[in-house]
């Protein structure tokens, strides 16, 4: 096939696949939307309890269905005692994302699957894993590190409990008021790599547990979810490093990258950056940290650089912000992207319920895109085979 007829390669961006009722973007004007909310509005104003329920119902809740959601949530915190036996024997030095995925069909090992789809029994174990991905980042954590796994504290919120299940002690309400933010301003994000790859494995009619399986795979990636991790990889490399800015000036005139700079939508700034960038200046404050201080010297000396090269939408995004304040808040550097997936599987199972019951009779449509072969190419007839004791 000639060059001139080949389909460029773009990874499916600017193609439609869907329809979604679930969230929006405007990359140019800055706008990120859950069911009609702007982000700002929901971080301002909402809790991340408030805005799961709006994402998987599409509504906010009356003060009663938000109490009853939460008791919900609180009530189902608790891991079969076979997923945390089973975690026990696993190598202590597992990447944590991985266990995360492994455990997730372990917990699907408990439920009776039925080939019959019923709304009301996903989000039922919507809320479960809702519920329960939490408790599976705080154990994995707490068994590698040789730490009795915690009990879920029912008298705690959902951020506050995940950092006294994480670290063995009870938040501050700020600090626990912050992490709510960080998991409101994470929890969807309409058709990225991991919720994409959720909603094609269950338009298979696989699992809800499948798909959300299928997501924590995708987000694992360096380039989706794992960026966060190596963004503060990136700060603890220049910890003690003098010259910051001249770091950054090598780094990208040899052509590589500044992790957490650019987005693949977003060309005017990432709305949930510019909380988070705040929030990352008042705790290092608070804590005595650096890193708010090196993000902000890699950040301008970057931004002057692209500039100069004419390249004036390559901003910092969400990982560039997240890495520091998660660090600040005492979550380990490779935990951050559990920390992502414990917001985002509120997203995940919003689209796996939408993409499961895309009309009345509930059928999804199976995800089928098409490929542009480029490999060897004889005429319809195919290439001649010839027995291997004649191939030179």
């Amino acid at each position: 096939m000639s060059e001139a007829t080949r389909v460029k390669n773009t990874g499916l961006r600017g193609v439609t696949v869907a329809d979604s009722a679930i969230s929006f973007i405007d990359g140019e004007k800055g706008v990120l939307i859950y069911r009609g909310y702007r982000i700002e509005d929901l971080a301002d104003h909402s809790s991340f309890m408030e805005t799961a329920f709006l994402l998987l119902f599409g509504t906010l809740p009356t003060g009663e269905q938000l109490e009853g959601f939460t008791g919900q949530v609180k009530g189902m915190r608790q891991v079969p005692p076979y997923v945390l036996e089973s975690m026990r024997h696993w190598p202590k030095d597992a990447r944590p994302m991985d266990v995360l995925q492994a455990s997730v069909p372990l917990l699907a090992m408990a439920e009776q699957h039925s080939d019959t789809m019923d709304r009301d029994v996903c989000l039922q174990r919507s809320i479960g894993l809702l519920a329960q991905m939490p408790t599976l980042v705080a154990a994995w954590h707490r068994i590698r590190t040789g730490q009795p796994v915690l009990e879920p504290d029912p008298d705690l919120d959902h951020a506050a409990n995940f950092l006294w299940m994480l670290q063995g002690k009870k938040p501050d309400a700020a600090t626990a008021h912050d992490l709510d933010v960080c998991l409101i301003l994470h929890a969807d994000h309409t058709f990225n790599a991991s919720t994409f790859a959720a909603r094609e494995v269950v338009s298979t009619r696989a699992s809800l547990y499948a798909g959300v399986a299928a997501g924590l795979g995708a987000l694992s990636g360096s380039l989706h979810g794992g960026a966060n991790a190596k963004v503060m990889e990136m700060l603890l490399k220049l910890e003690n490093e003098p010259d910051v800015e001249g770091w950054v000036k090598k780094q990208l005139s040899e052509g590589d990258r500044i992790m957490g700079m650019g987005h693949a939508i977003y060309k005017t700034g990432d709305p949930r950056a510019v909380y988070l960038k705040k929030m990352g200046q008042r705790l290092g404050e608070k804590t005595g940290g650096k890193w708010a201080s090196i993000s902000q010297r890699i950040e301008q000396t970057a931004l002057a650089i692209f500039a100069e090269r004419g390249k004036t939408t390559i901003l910092p995004n969400v990982d560039f912000n997240s890495a520091p304040v998660y660090y600040l808040m005492g979550i380990p550097t490779d935990l951050m992207t559990p920390v992502f997936a414990v917001s985002r599987v509120a997203g995940w199972c919003a689209h796996i319920i939408e993409e499961q019951f895309a009309d009345a009779q509930g059928k999804p449509a199976l995800y089928r895109p098409q490929a542009q072969y480029v490999g060897e190419y004889c005429g319809l007839m195919g290439c001649e085979y010839s027995p291997v004791n004649k191939r030179e």
